[in-house]
C-alpha cells in the first residue's frame, strides 16, 4: 500500500500486544502483592506507606534508586535527542558520571539528619534547619511543580510504544495509569521497590541484546556513524553532528553539570534515599549505581542506529514528527515480534516505577509541608497517610490530563523548565546541610530571583526547528546577556548563579540589620549519625510495627 508498513498504517501487532499485556499484567499483580512484602500490620503512616518503613537494604535500594532515576523518558528521549541533534544528546553520560561524587556530599548528611528527626521530605529538613515555614512551603511547592511534568513525561514513553504497536487513542494510557494509581494507593513505596527488580532486569536484557545484535545487522559501527555523519551534514540546525561544535561546548558542559546538581534534589530522589536502611546502605548503593551510566551510554547509541536503519518517526496528531517513537520503531524493525514485545514492555514498565515514586514524593510534600503545616497541625500519622494516598491519585490524574490536553512536545519542554525550577532549591537544601550562614529570608529572596530569571530566559528562548517562539529549550544565548558570541549556556546555571548572589548579598544586609535568622532545630552531630547508634532514639513506630530491639 504505497510502501507504507503496518506501523505507519496503525495495524495492531497481536503478538507484540500480547507480550506487552502479559508483562504489564505481571508487574501490576506484583504491585498489589507488594503490600504483603515485608508485611506490617498497618501502612497507616508516611514512614511505612511513603518510605517503605525506612528499611530497604543495599540490594533493594540499588534497584529502587536506579529505577527512580533512569526513567522511561531517559530510555526514549536520550536516543531520540541523539537521533535528532547528534553529540549534544550524549550530555546525559558525563552528567551521570559527575553526579555520584556530588551526591556523596549531600546524601549521607541528609539521611542522617532525617533519621534523627524523622524528616520525610526535603522541605521538612528546610523547615527544621532554617526555622522558616515560608521557606519550607516554597521548597515544597517548587518540588511539586517540578515533579508534575516529570510524571507526565513517563506517559510519553508508554504513548510512543502504544503508537508503534498500533493502538490509537488515550484510553489504554488511562487504563495503565489507573492500575498504577490503584496499586500505589494500596502498597505505597513498596510497590515500585518490588517492581524495580523486573524493570531493571528487562531493560538490561533489551539494551544488551540491542547493542550487540542491531550493529551486526547494520554491518558494524563504521556504517552506523557514517550514516549519522551523512544525515547531520544536511541538517539545517547549526552544530548538529556526531561531534560537538565549538559553540556547543559551554552549553553541553553546563547542561551536564547543572543536570547533575539537580538530579538528587528532586523530591523523588530524596524519597528513594530516605527509604534506605542506613548511611552504609547509601554508600554501597551509590558506589554501584554508575553501572547504570554504562547502560545509558549504550542507550544513546540507539539514536545513531536508528539513523542507519532508516527509521522515520511517526507523526503526532498535529502532523509533526514524533521523535519519541524512534527507539520503539527501531526495535520493531530490528527484532522479531516476541522480542520487540518484551522491549516495549520494558519501556512501559520503566515508566511505572519512577511515576509511582514521583507521585508518592509529591504527595508527601503536600501532606507534610502544606496540609499538616498550615491546615491540620494536629493531624495523626494515619490521617497523614490517608491524605498522601489521595494526593498521589490527584497527582497521577493531573499527569494524564497534561498528556491528553496538551501537545506531548510541550510537556517535554515543561520538563526542561522543571530542571531549571528544581535547581533553585539547591541553596536551601544542599548548602543548608553544611552551613547556617545564609539567612532564611535571603534564601527565599534568592529562590524567587532564580525562578523569575529562569522563567524570563526560558520564555525568551525560541526553537526555529519546531517553530516555537518561546520555551524552545534550556540553552540560553550569551548574546542576549550582552556578549558578542554564538555560544549558549544552560539556563539553570545562570538562574542558580543569580540565586546564590541574591542570597549572599541579602544575608549580609539582613545580618547587618540584626534581623532574626530563625531557630535551627538540628545539631552538628545530627549530620553524622548512623542507624542503631547508642545516642539515636528510634524513629516513631507505625501501628502494628515493632521497633527493632
Amino acid at each position: 500500500m504505497d510502501g507504507l508498513n503496518d506501523v505507519q498504517l496503525g495495524v495492531v501487532n497481536d503478538v507484540q500486544l500480547g507480550v506487552f499485556i502479559a508483562l504489564f499484567g505481571f508487574v501490576s499483580v506484583m504491585g498489589f502483592l507488594a503490600a504483603r512484602w515485608r508485611r506490617v500490620e498497618s501502612l497507616a503512616s508516611l514512614d511505612e506507606w511513603g518510605l517503605g518503613g525506612r528499611k530497604f537494604g543495599a540490594w533493594i535500594s540499588w534497584f529502587l534508586i536506579g529505577g527512580d532515576l533512569y526513567t522511561a523518558y531517559t530510555f526514549v528521549a536520550v536516543p531520540a535527542l541523539v537521533f535528532g541533534a547528534g553529540a549534544i544528546g550524549f550530555f546525559a553520560v558525563p552528567y551521570t558520571v559527575v553526579v555520584y561524587p556530588l551526591v556523596f556530599l549531600a546524601a549521607l548528611r541528609l539521611w542522617s539528619v532525617s533519621h534523627r528527626h524523622g524528616y520525610v521530605t526535603p522541605a521538612d529538613f528546610v523547615r527544621g534547619r532554617h526555622g522558616s515555614r515560608s521557606l519550607a512551603l516554597a521548597i515544597a511547592l517548587t518540588g511539586i511543580v517540578a515533579t508534575m511534568p516529570y510524571i507526565a513525561l513517563q506517559l510519553v514513553g508508554i504513548q510512543a510504544v502504544l503508537k508503534v504497536i498500533g493502538i490509537k487513542g488515550h484510553w489504554p494510557l488511562i487504563i495503565a495509569f489507573a492500575v498504577l494509581a490503584a496499586y500505589t494507593y494500596q502498597s505505597g513505596l513498596r510497590a515500585p521497590a518490588l517492581i524495580a527488580f523486573v524493570k531493571d532486569g528487562l531493560i538490561y536484557l533489551v539494551v544488551l541484546v540491542a547493542v550487540i545484535y542491531i550493529p551486526i545487522k547494520l554491518h558494524g559501527f563504521d556504517d552506523i556513524f557514517a550514516a549519522a555523519d551523512k544525515k547531520f551534514a544536511k541538517s539545517p540546525a547549526p552544530g548538529d553532528g556526531t561531534l560537538l561544535s565549538s559553540t556547543q561546548t559551554l552549553g553541553f558542559s553546563t547542561l551536564a553539570f547543572g543536570s547533575a546538581l539537580a538530579l538528587f534534589i528532586y523530591p523523588h530522589s530524596v524519597t528513594a534515599l530516605l527509604a534506605s536502611r542506613s548511611r552504609n546502605t547509601i554508600k554501597r548503593t551509590l558506589t554501584a549505581l554508575p553501572a547504570y551510566t554504562l547502560l545509558l551510554g549504550l542507550l544513546a547509541l540507539l539514536g545513531y542506529m536508528a539513523i542507519a536503519a532508516g527509521v522515520t518517526p511517526l507523526t503526532d496528531s498535529g502532523g509533526k514528527p514524533d521523535v519519541n517513537t524512534v527507539v520503539p520503531l527501531l526495535f520493531d524493525r530490528m527484532f522479531n515480534d516476541w522480542l520487540s514485545g518484551v522491549a516495549f514492555a520494558a519501556i512501559a514498565i520503566g515508566a511505572l516505577v519512577p511515576a509511582a515514586i514521583m507521585s508518592i514524593a509529591a504527595a508527601n510534600l503536600f501532606t507534610r509541608n502544606v496540609y499538616r503545616e498550615f491546615l491540620r497541625p494536629d493531624a495523626t500519622p494515619a490521617e497523614e497517610a490517608r491524605v498522601s494516598k489521595l494526593t498521589s491519585l490527584v497527582v497521577k490524574g493531573g499527569a494524564v490530563l497534561v498528556i491528553i490536553a496538551l501537545d506531548p512536545q510541550f510537556s517535554i519542554d515543561l520538563q526542561l523548565i522543571g530542571g531549571v525550577i528544581i535547581l533553585q532549591t539547591l541553596p536551601a537544601i544542599v548548602l543548608g546541610l553544611y552551613t547556617r550562614w545564609f539567612h532564611r529570608w535571603a534564601l527565599l529572596a534568592g529562590w524567587a530571583a532564580g525562578l523569575i530569571a529562569g522563567a524570563v530566559m526560558l520564555y525568551g528562548t525560541p526553537n526555529p526547528l519546531t517553530g516555537k517562539a518561546h520555551f524552545g529549550g534550556a540553552q540560553y544565548a550569551l548574546s542576549k546577556l550582552g556578549f558578542d558570541s554564538k555560544v549558549t549556556i544552560y539556563t539553570g546555571i545562570v538562574a542558580l548563579a543569580l540565586n546564590l548572589v541574591v542570597a549572599a548579598v541579602g544575608t549580609l544586609v539582613l545580618r547587618a540589620a540584626g534581623t532574626p535568622a530563625g531557630v535551627d532545630a538540628t545539631d552538628p552531630s545530627d549530620y553524622h549519625v548512623e542507624a542503631g547508634d547508642p545516642d539515636v532514639a528510634p524513629l516513631p513506630v507505625s501501628p502494628g510495627h515493632k521497633a527493632p530491639a
